[in-house]
């Protein structure tokens, strides 16, 4: 190794990559997978360094990846899985043996949850020694421990396979249903080196990784018959919707069928919030009275009550549905679908779109006054209560605050988690470009937020503005050296209640211990920002939290605002109480 300007070693690129032997030049394990990235128009990578990769790190950086290097690897395999969420590229993730790779798994599981096309790289301990159970160090058998939780998983072990490893996982992670990805590298692979032409030749350029799948034509006129019969239809989007980047059919296809449409949250922005035919201000009735449903890029999980239930109007007589899945069997998985169209969602909604013909007609016009009649009442009680400027701020007063400054700048990226702080922001705060939302997803998961935050400015060049609840934050926290270190444009504002949920549990034990829920009060997070070069800003005003804003915005610079929030704001589990035990259980 040669010692670099700085004291540290760097790898001795001459000798790594490649030399002369009598059989000619050679090319090493290291840089046969920094080509094959390459040659796969990957050119960011998102992970921490360590045994075995921190000379790969290093490679990835000289031959002009960029490696955005975190704290904890969690945060960057969520990063990766944003990067790939927003790209239609899979995100990279790259991670040491053992602990590391756990700690990226736990972002890989949750990319394949929210079909986010990710690749976790992961080196690994020797195969010989991990067979026998030799006790290696970080010894881990991590490609058994990945197959369940991801879409594929692979390992190579000689060199001549990594182009072939590296192909085979970017098809995985974006064909079909996209998801997360574990590619397994075992230390030795990297030392191991071949004839440099038969090394190129090794490599693999993907062509056409996720081909599009086309609706079958009878599908297709099945829904349309389907749709035409509806009395009261109903579009809901999905975030499978925003990432098919069929940005303009899918507004044409709503235009043109004059049907409202349900916006999930990390669908908002497809079309403005403010479009005259989102429904979103009245939700609640249009999933409750709708006769027949088009699922476009959403599933009827959880998030949707399965389709079931007083929440689809399950009194109110039988409901239909149209959805469109590029995997058939997700099909019926909760109630029958009257109407699948399989196939990939661009495709299907422009099948869609040229069927409609020039006579078609618009949804009654009983059926569009009654939604606008509940907009109207629920937006103007909605106009009322943003308007209230209480001391100390409460969660609607501080958002509608980022509200107004989202919509001066609808191209910045919003990244929101928390309990309270999410369900209020997906609310309140209107979305008006598609992409820019990103949120918990689909398991609801704490801890998104600064890995997301991160690729979100990292991916775009767009300032970001980060919502967290402060139990959320405490799972990331700590990356907001990352965002020091690489001067990104984010602006985190903390929602600051003293605790999970609130602030206000007692311990009933009489022990001197603060209650589980509980936090250390009047807690300054923003001198988190600030002890790494960062601004940190106390915000105890709606007034002094616009001011804050209005400046971190500006100036492009990361800031972290400490938004203090009345600590008996906010309800238990936010609006899914009801999936909370131990709260039913003492409300009995």
């Amino acid at each position: 190794m040669e010692a670099r300007a700085d004291g540290q070693a760097q790898p001795e690129r001459h000798l790594i990559m490649t030399h002369d032997t009598e059989a000619g030049e050679s090319i090493d394990g290291f840089h046969l997978l920094i080509d094959a990235l390459k040659l796969n128009d990957i050119d960011t990578v998102f992970g921490l360094p360590g045994i075995p990769i921190t000379d790969l790190t290093r490679m990835l950086q000289t031959e002009g990846l960029r490696v955005i290097s975190f704290r904890h690897e969690q945060h960057a395999g969520n990063a990766a899985a944003a990067a790939g969420f927003l790209t239609q590229k899979p995100g990279i993730c790259l991670t040491v043996s053992a602990p590391g790779f756990l700690n990226g798994l736990t972002a890989l599981a949750n990319a394949t949850t929210n079909c986010f096309p990710m690749i976790l790289i992961s080196g690994s301990s020797e195969r010989e020694i991990v067979d026998l159970q030799q006790g290696d160090y970080e010894e881990m058998d991590q490609l058994a421990i990945a197959k369940p939780l991801c879409k594929a998983a692979f390992r190579v072990l000689h060199a001549e396979d990594i182009g072939v490893g590296i192909a085979r996982a970017i098809r995985a992670a974006l064909s079909g249903r996209p998801g997360g990805v574990y590619l397994d590298l075992p230390a030795k692979l990297f030392a191991q080196t071949m004839d440099a032409e038969k090394g190129r030749k090794s490599l693999i350029k993907v062509v056409d990784p996720a081909p599009r799948q086309i609706p079958a034509p009878d599908a297709i006129q099945r829904a349309l018959n389907l749709l035409k019969g509806a009395k009261r239809p109903l579009i809901v989007l999905g975030k499978g919707a925003a990432y098919a980047q069929a940005d303009a059919d899918i507004r044409a296809f709503v235009e043109k069928t004059g049907i409202p449409y349900q916006p999930m949250s990390m669908a908002k922005g497809l079309l403005p919030d403010t479009h005259p035919q989102c429904a979103a201000a009245a939700r609640s009735y249009v999933l409750a009275e709708a006769d027949v449903v088009v699922l476009i890029g959403a599933r009827l999980n959880w998030l949707l009550s399965h389709g079931k239930g007083k929440t689809w109007g399950a009194d109110k007589g039988a409901k239909q549905f149209i959805q469109i899945d590029i995997a058939p069997t997700e099909i019926d998985s909760n109630v029958a679908i009257a109407a699948p169209v399989i196939g990939d969602i661009g495709s299907c909604v422009a099948a869609l779109l040229g069927g409609l013909g020039n006579e078609w007609a618009k949804p009654p016009a009983s059926w569009l006054g009654a939604i606008a009649e509940r907009k109207d009442k629920n937006l103007t009680k909605m106009a009322a209560t943003l308007a209230l400027r209480p001391s100390p701020m409460n969660f609607q007063s501080a958002l509608s605050v980022i509200r107004d400054h989202v919509k001066a700048r609808p191209d910045a990226m919003f990244v929101n988690e928390g309990a309270n702080t999410l369900d209020f922001a997906r609310s309140i705060v209107d979305m008006y470009e598609p992409r820019k939302r990103l949120d918990v997803g689909t398991w609801g998961i704490m801890g998104i937020g600064m890995g997301f935050a991160v690729a979100a400015a990292v991916v775009t060049g767009k300032p970001v503005i980060a919502v967290e609840g402060d139990s959320a934050f405490g799972f990331s926290g700590m990356e907001v050296e990352t965002i020091c270190r690489y001067n990104l444009p984010i602006c985190i504002v903390v929602f600051n209640n003293n605790g999970v949920y609130r602030g206000t549990d007692k311990n009933s034990s009489g022990t001197a211990d603060m209650a589980p829920t509980v936090f250390v009060k009047n807690a300054r997070y923003d001198m988190l920002m600030t002890a790494f070069g960062g601004v940190g800003v106390h915000a105890t005003t709606a007034d002094e939290l616009d001011k804050a804003m209005s400046e971190a915005l500006a100036s492009g610079r990361p800031t972290l605002i400490n938004a203090v929030i009345d600590e008996t704001a906010g309800t238990e589990s936010g609006r899914i109480t009801s999936l909370n035990p131990q709260t039913t259980a003492m409300k009995k």
